[in-house]
Formats: C-alpha cells, sequence, structure tokens
C-alpha cells in the first residue's frame, strides 16, 4: 500500500509530476503492481473536495443554495488571487490527471492479460476525461498534458476549449471500447463512459450526439431507475448494488470514510451539509403534489410549506424541529451557517444521528458522478432541443417524476418545446438538486447573468454576476506565476 498512500496522497500544489512517484525499476513488474496503482487513482477522488461530497457546495454558486464559504464569489468578488475554490479545482483536476498520466506511460510494460490491461486503461481514461471535461467547464481552455511532464515541458500556453473537449471525447471512446458492457460495479464501466460522454456533448450543445450517447445507456438495460427510496439512493445500504448508480466515489467503513460529514450530528460545527443550505427560492420552486407550481395550487398551505408538495422537498430540505429517524427532535436552527432557516436532508442518515465525533467512522455514503435519473434528463434535454418533445422526451421526463416514493403526476401533454424545455430544467432542479449541478447548469444555459442577480444572501446582500468573465473562472494567480505562458482569461 506504500504506493497508493505516497504517490497519490492529496497534494494542494499544482501537481503533474509527483517527486514522491515510484520508478519503473522498482514496480510496474507484475498485474498486482497494475491494480495497486489503479486503486491509487481512484483512491484520489476520495479525499479531493473536486470529486468527493464537498462538490455539494458546487450549488451554493446557483440559486439552490447557499454556501457560507463562497459568499465572496457570489457577491461578484473574483479574481485571480481568490483562492478556494477558483484554484482548488485547477489544482485538484491536475493532480488526478497526473496520476492518470503516470499509469497510462508506465502500465504497458507490465507482461498481463491485454484485455485486462486494456480495461486498466479505459477506467484511467475515463477518469482523466472527467478531470479535464471539469477544467474546460470552470476555466474553458487550459494546458493538456497526457503524459508527465517535466518542470520546463509543464510551462506552456492553455489550449483552446474545442481541443480540450477533443481530448475529453477521445478519452471516453477509448474507454467505450475498452471497458466491460456489464452493471457498475465501482469501477467505471461502459455505461459509465457512454454517461460521461452524453454530459459533455450535451454540455457543448452538440444535442443529437449527446442523446445519442445518452440513449445507448438506456437501451443497454444495465441500468434503472431505483425503487427502493429516493432518500435511501444516497445513503448506505441502499447503494449497495443500485441499478442507478452509474458511477461514483465509493467509501467503506470503517478505514475509508467521508472525509467530513454531518449526518451523524448536524449540530456539528463545520460540517459539510450544513455549510450548503437550501434557500427559500429552490424550496418555493417544487411543485405541489397535483403537479402545479404553489403561486396557482390550491393544495399549497403557507402555513405548513411542506404539506401535499413534490416529496423530494422534503428529502432536500428541513427545518428546525426536523424528526430524526431514531425519534429525536432537534433544533438545528443554531448551526444554520447562512440563515436560510433550511437544512438539507440529503446524503445524511438521521441513523447516525447523536455520534458527535464519532461520525468519523460511521459516515460512508458513496458520492454519486452519474446515475440513470441524470442520463434520462440528459436524453430528454437533447432530443427536445435537435428535434422537439417526441414521446421518448415526455417518457423520460416522466420515468424521472414517476420513481417510486415520488410518483408525481406526468407532464401536460402538447407541450411546446420551449415549455418542455422549461419543464426539463425545472426537472433537472427537483431531481438532481444539492448534487453540484446546478451552478454547470447555468452556465451552460447561459441564464446565470439573469439568475443569479435576483437572489439575495442571508444579511440581505444582493448577489452579483459578470457576464463579461464569470462564464469562467480565473486562473490563480500562482499559476500564472509558475507558468508565465498560460494566458489569464477575459476580463480578470
Amino acid at each position: 500500500m506504500v504506493f497508493a498512500v505516497s504517490l497519490f496522497s492529496c497534494n494542494e500544489m499544482l501537481e503533474l509530476n509527483p517527486k514522491d512517484s515510484l520508478s519503473s525499476e522498482t514496480f510496474w513488474k507484475t498485474e498486482q503492481d497494475a491494480k495497486l496503482a489503479l486503486t491509487g487513482v481512484y483512491a484520489y477522488m476520495t479525499t479531493s473536495a473536486t470529486y468527493n461530497h464537498a462538490r455539494k457546495l458546487w450549488d451554493g454558486l446557483s440559486d439552490v443554495a447557499y454556501t457560507g464559504g463562497f459568499s465572496g464569489i457570489t457577491l461578484g468578488n473574483i479574481d485571480a488571487n481568490t483562492g478556494g475554490i477558483t484554484s482548488s479545482i485547477y489544482s485538484q483536476c491536475y493532480a488526478l490527471i497526473s496520476r492518470c498520466n503516470i499509469f497510462l506511460k508506465n502500465v504497458d510494460q507490465i507482461p498481463m492479460d491485454n484485455t485486462l490491461k486494456a480495461q486498466y486503461k479505459g477506467e484511467v481514461q475515463f477518469l482523466r476525461a472527467m478531470s479535464y471535461f471539469t477544467l474546460s467547464e470552470f476555466y474553458g481552455g487550459v494546458p493538456v498534458y497526457t503524459t508527465p511532464p517535466t518542470i520546463d515541458e509543464s510551462k506552456i500556453e492553455q489550449s483552446s476549449k474545442a481541443d480540450v473537449v477533443k481530448l475529453v471525447l477521445a478519452d471516453l471512446d477509448a474507454a467505450i471500447t475498452a471497458l466491460p458492457d456489464i452493471a457498475y460495479n465501482g469501477h467505471a464501466v461502459k455505461g459509465s463512459a457512454l454517461a460521461l460522454k452524453a454530459q459533455v456533448l450535451m454540455h457543448n450543445q452538440r444535442w443529437a450526439e449527446a442523446a445519442i450517447a445518452a440513449k445507448s445507456v438506456i437501451d443497454s438495460k444495465k441500468f434503472s431507475i431505483y425503487t427502493g427510496g429516493y432518500q435511501n439512493l444516497f445513503i448506505k445500504p441502499g447503494q449497495n448494488n443500485n441499478p442507478e448508480i452509474i458511477f461514483s466515489v465509493r467509501y467503506l467503513k470503517p478505514d475509508n470514510i467521508i472525509p467530513q460529514t454531518s449526518d451523524a450530528n448536524p449540530d456539528l460545527a463545520g460540517a459539510w451539509d450544513l455549510t450548503v443550505v437550501p434557500q427559500r427560492y429552490f424550496v418555493d420552486a417544487f411543485q405541489c403534489t397535483d403537479g402545479n407550481p404553489i403561486t396557482s395550487s390550491p393544495l399549497y398551505d403557507p402555513a405548513d410549506i411542506f404539506k401535499n408538495r413534490d416529496p423530494r422537498l422534503i428529502l432536500m430540505a428541513v427545518t428546525k424541529n426536523h424528526k430524526f429517524a431514531n425519534g429525536t427532535v432537534c433544533d438545528i436552527s443554531g448551526r444554520l451557517q447562512g440563515g436560510t432557516g433550511f437544512y438539507t436532508d440529503k446524503y445524511v442518515d438521521w441513523n447516525n444521528y447523536g455520534s458527535a465525533w464519532s461520525w468519523a467512522v460511521r459516515s460512508d455514503q458513496d458520492f454519486i458522478l452519474l446515475r440513470y435519473a441524470q442520463v434520462l434528463l440528459m436524453y430528454a434535454e437533447c432530443t427536445n432541443e435537435a428535434t422537439g418533445p417526441d414521446q421518448s422526451v415526455y417518457d423520460a421526463v416522466n420515468a424521472v417524476r414517476a420513481r417510486p416514493t415520488v410518483n408525481m403526476p406526468a407532464l401536460a401533454a402538447g407541450l411546446s418545446k420551449e415549455q418542455m424545455r422549461q419543464a426539463i430544467r425545472d426537472e433537472r432542479m427537483y431531481e438532481l438538486g444539492l448534487e453540484g449541478l446546478r451552478y454547470w447548469d447555468l452556465l451552460r444555459w447561459k441564464t446565470a447573468e439573469t439568475v443569479i442577480p435576483k437572489l439575495v444572501n442571508p444579511g440581505g446582500y444582493p448577489r452579483k454576476f459578470d457576464p463579461a468573465k464569470q462564464y469562467l473562472f480565473p486562473f490563480p494567480q500562482s499559476e500564472l506565476d509558475r507558468n508565465k505562458k498560460l494566458k489569464q482569461n477575459p476580463n480578470y
């Protein structure tokens, strides 16, 4: 395990070629070495905030939630020295890329079954694609490294976003060919690569191609909507052998546990689920059980805002005096950082409540990065954009709404393309809220400039979003200082 611990340790610096990587003279000799190295690549994701549960905080940049640590960014205070998320995503993506590149450079020298070797390489290409895709969404064009560079070789100009996406799709196509066509088992499979390909194409408005990739996942019959309850999808043991999960960052008690969560004790100061709290705008957006918004439904009761509402709402947001699964009632209002009056229930296992600091050995929910409902909504959006709202679009959205324990009414018939577009966007918020996807949605729809300035942070501070620059993050000043060939993104 020395290799996995040392080579794949977490590092906030831009890590393009780790100094503690093991040489081919002492490693990369046997199939076991390849397996251990692959485990190390995956292991980095469990400790990196860009890939694990901290990814939920990204919704704090959107209309879904508020995150105290991002308050400066939401008020428009963002530049090359902002730090925090604007620099950690950059460094952590490259840290994973470097591990992928080291693996791909060395694994071919190992004598082992060629099919298994190709599968391992496909898994790593999938992870590298995910990392470059994340970089392209936040920064646009970035420097591209497909092999471990020397210090001098790392100082290069960024490639265009189009070229980064081209590399991402090439990696995914290679992965699709090499990965087994089976249900998800903790390692990337063919469906994982196809789902990510659909997401990449959708984010780049290649609607028809994205719909084809999403349809391939659907037609494979390897995945399906989980029938065991919406909340159970996000906690163990409901995640074990779950047919909806297509790719996730996995944890296992007692050794591999979530770095920080509040499912064991929501009074715990600093827990992540307390630093990303739902906004009232998000709560009010959920429909009533008749499928109508609260502004027109006769079922809405302002005295009990959770009554007769989409069942997913009470799993997204709870208020003080929430009754936990063990029967206790806790006033969590004192820990609601941000003062929205709500607390998230998603990814929280109330059965662990009251454990105080022992949460560290009890919290092992996997964090889902790709799931079947997400694919259905991608297929619906891309097909609607490409050809309009045919029956397959209705079927995909309604399959999500009809999930057991949700059972929301089907969409109204006869929607125009524009009406269906809005219905799909709303459904993404209901279904995928607090999974870290909403901010990306606002960016790719180019609605961030109209949605975000309408929001007000706790304390009465209006949010700001400058479309001249904020559709991209700035490159960190530390990286501009290190790599003089890198050009800052516009208007920073």
